[in-house]
């Protein structure tokens, strides 16, 4: 299966999300602008790559089993709307945090590539872990006027 660059290639090279195919054994087939703003890698360095170019290591046996299964079953233990959140690993090495969602592509019935739509959510994680510091601090009394 190839990909073709016309008007949808136009299209996920347009939004601001990731868009990544891979194929059941995980190599990275297309690889989109947003993957490019969000990761890091540019197509070229990425087309051809295993996912592993993105799993932090101590996440890759896990991510490995969950997706040997889904391409073997064609199902996932989530939902096809479901949106997963993960850490990711960007180029220059710093921890990026996603939510995506995944879809088969069939053909007799069989996988034969695995498509995720993924959005960088870092910013708005780290602004949520900041006000849960910032409540808890107040829930323990250490930053009441006294």
């Amino acid at each position: 299966m190839t990909f073709d660059r016309g008007l949808l290639g136009r299209v996920a090279d347009a939004v601001p999300d990731a868009i990544i195919v891979a194929d059941r054994a995980g190599k990275i087939e297309y690889w989109n602008s947003g993957a490019e703003r969000i990761f890091g890698f540019t197509a070229d360095e990425a087309v051809g790559s295993s996912l592993d170019l993105i799993i932090p290591d101590r996440l890759q046996e896990r991510h490995w089993t969950g997706f040997r299964n889904a391409v073997e079953n064609g199902t996932s233990r989530y939902g096809p709307g479901d949106l997963l959140a993960v850490p990711a690993r960007t180029a220059d090495g710093r921890r990026a945090s996603i939510e995506f969602t995944v879809a088969f592509l069939l053909d007799h019935d069989q996988v034969t590539h695995v498509a995720a739509v993924l959005r960088d959510v870092t910013e708005r994680r780290e602004q949520e872990m900041e006000l849960r510091r910032r409540l808890a601090e107040l829930g323990d009394g250490t930053s009441a006027p006294g």
